[in-house]
């Protein structure tokens, strides 16, 4: 008998055992609440043709972000001054539910109307199509130089006069920026070379100009992110600043006039 009672008390200790060790099953699954195809997107321009441009993704249930090529907004709807005449395509990368999607909607920009933030008439000049050229301030002391790390604040104060040692290969070159047709950025070795042809993006609100494709003058000392900060931005100054350069963990500091 009291075998039978020991015998009985393993079965119940094996029984929780196993039971303790089945896997929970989390029945709740996603499920997409439309296709790609049920995305509406809707642009609205201020005037026709108008470059004041509001983007809206207005179906139900979907959530994501726009990517306007100039930047993006972490929202379903944005308004946005766009810079560069012609077709443009923006797009809109969200969730349907158990999935991701991205889905574009062409806008036909045949007048700039609404007028641009003051930095893109800076640095492209109010001929925005033709553009302008920008080269090393050379006439002044300090246009290339070694400045403190992380910290823009100091991107003015020099650790190492690099420009009067050590110029960089580019220093007698130039770069161009203009927005005929595309955000285009050119860079030449020299102010005679074939130009490596690239885009940038003028990011005002953070203050940031980067450059894609190509780069920018004095590459030596930069990142191949190609992410500047803007210390100043004038109709006749350039100043960026690097805050991590790649070659020896130092910022960087680039000082710029047009041409």
């Amino acid at each position: 008998m009291k075998n039978i009672k020991i015998m009985y008390l393993l079965l119940a200790s094996f029984v929780l055992i196993f039971s303790a060790c089945e896997p929970i099953v989390d029945e709740t699954s996603l499920v997409d609440s439309t296709n790609v195809e049920g995305v509406q997107l809707v642009a609205t321009q201020s005037t026709p043709g108008g470059n004041k441009v509001t983007l809206k993704m207005v179906t139900p249930g979907i959530t994501g972000y726009w990517n306007f090529n100039l930047g993006k907004a972490l929202t379903n709807e944005v308004t946005v001054v766009y810079p560069i005449p012609g077709k443009n395509t923006f797009t809109y990368v969200g969730t349907l539910g158990s999935q991701f999607f991205s889905k574009t909607i062409d806008v036909q920009i045949d007048k700039l109307d609404t007028p641009l933030n003051q930095d893109w008439y800076d640095l492209v000049s109010n001929n925005t199509a033709t553009g302008k050229t920008w080269v090393f301030d050379r006439a002044v002391n300090l246009w290339w130089f070694m400045s403190a790390p992380n910290n823009p604040d100091g991107a003015m104060g020099a650790w190492w006069d690099a420009n009067n040692c050590c110029p960089p290969s580019d220093a007698g070159g130039k770069m161009h920026f203009d927005l005929n047709g595309a955000a285009n950025f050119n860079h030449y070795e020299t102010t005679s070379a074939t130009p490596k042809k690239g885009s940038f993006v003028l990011d005002v609100p953070n203050k940031k100009l980067i450059i894609t494709g190509s780069k920018m003058l004095g590459y030596s000392a930069g990142n191949k992110d190609g992410v500047y900060q803007i210390i100043e931005l004038t109709p006749t100054k350039m100043v960026l600043y690097l805050s991590n350069n790649e070659a020896n963990g130092t910022g960087w500091t680039f000082v710029f006039k047009p041409l």
